[in-house]
C-alpha cells in the first residue's frame, strides 16, 4: 500500500485516478452540431430547387398578360369547327329563335275580346320625358326615332306602359266627357269604349304599344304618321289600327297608335296590308 506523506500528495493521486469524462460530450456536441449543419443545407437545396413545402410563389396572384388570354388554348379556326360540328346553324337557330320569343311576347294578342293573361310580366325602362316601355322594345324604338330624325321628322311618346289604374281613370275621363256632351251613360260606355280599351285589354298595359305624335316646334303630327306607315315595319312596328280594319281590331283609326311585333311579323303584315288579328289567323 503506498503511503501519502501529506494531504496534498493524496489529492493529486486521487485526481490523477479519476477517469475522463469530457470525451463523451464533446463527441455528443460535435454529432448536434454536424446534425445542424447538414440539415441547413437540406433546407437550402430544397429551397433553391423549389421543392420545400412551404416555400412561397414566386408571383401570387400575378394576372395573365393580354397575349396569354388570347393566345391560351384559343384557335378560332378550331372554334368554328366545333360550333359547326354541334349541328349549329346559325340562320335556322336565329329563326327558331326569333318565332319563339316572338310567339311568346310580342305577337301576344290582346283585344276586346282577349285579356291580358294572369301570368304577363313586363319589365319596364323609362324614356326621357317620364313615359316607360318594356325594356325589350327599347332599342328598337330608339332606332325608329333615330332614323325618323335623321329624315328631318321628330316624334315623341306621348303615351307608352300604363298600369289597369291608369287605363281606367283615362275611360272614366272619356265616358264622362261623352255624358257632358249630353249622351245617356250607356251610350257615354260604348262611344269611350270605342276609343278607350277597358283594363286588361289595352296594348298599353303591355309595355310593348306606344302612342306617338309630333315636337310640335319640329313637325307636324300628320309628318310623323306618315312617316312611321311608311317606315314602322322596319324596325319592327306596325300601325295597329288602321281605318280598314276596325271591324276586325275593334278600335277605330288610330294613326298615333304602333306596336312592336318583331320585324318579321312587321314586315309581313306591312307587305300583306293586314292587320295583326289576320296575321295570327294565318301562321295558326
Amino acid at each position: 500500500m503506498k503511503e501519502y506523506w501529506n494531504d496534498d500528495d493524496y489529492n493529486r493521486h486521487k485526481q490523477r485516478e479519476k477517469p475522463k469524462r469530457h470525451a463523451p460530450h464533446r463527441l455528443i456536441k460535435l454529432f448536434l452540431v454536424l446534425c445542424c449543419f447538414l440539415t441547413i443545407v437540406v433546407v437550402a437545396i430544397t429551397l433553391i430547387t423549389n421543392d420545400f413545402p412551404f416555400a412561397i410563389d414566386k408571383q401570387p396572384n400575378t394576372p395573365l398578360s393580354t397575349d396569354a388570354v388570347t393566345n391560351a388554348d384559343f384557335n378560332p379556326e378550331s372554334t368554328a369547327d366545333t360550333q359547326s360540328n354541334t349541328d349549329f346553324n346559325s340562320e335556322s337557330t336565329a329563326e327558331t329563335q326569333s318565332n319563339t320569343d316572338e310567339t311568346a311576347w310580342c305577337l301576344i294578342l290582346v283585344n276586346k275580346w282577349n285579356y291580358i293573361p294572369d301570368d304577363y310580366q313586363v319589365e319596364l325602362i323609362e324614356l326621357a320625358n317620364g313615359q316607360s316601355v318594356d325594356k325589350r322594345i327599347y332599342s328598337s324604338l330608339q332606332e325608329m326615332f333615330d332614323a325618323a330624325r335623321s329624315n328631318g321628322v321628330y316624334p315623341i311618346v306621348v303615351s307608352g306602359y300604363r298600369t289597369a289604374k291608369k287605363q281606367q281613370s283615362l275611360l272614366d275621363e272619356k265616358i264622362a266627357a261623352y255624358e257632358a256632351e249630353g249622351y245617356s251613360a250607356e251610350e257615354a260606355i260604348t262611344k269611350a269604349e270605342a276609343w278607350v280599351a277597358i283594363p286588361g285589354t289595352s296594348e298599353h298595359q303591355l309595355g310593348i304599344a306606344v302612342d306617338i305624335n309630333a315636337d310640335g316646334s319640329q313637325s307636324t303630327d300628320e309628318e310623323v304618321y306618315e312617316w312611321l306607315n311608311q317606315n314602322s315595319y322596319k324596325f319592327g312596328f306596325i300601325y295597329r289600327y288602321p281605318a280598314d280594319k276596325i271591324d276586325i281590331t275593334g278600335v277605330i283609326d288610330e294613326p298615333w297608335h304602333y306596336r312592336y311585333v318583331g320585324i318579321q311579323a312587321a314586315a309581313e303584315m306591312y307587305n300583306q296590308g293586314i292587320c295583326l288579328e289576320e296575321y295570327l289567323n294565318k301562321i295558326n
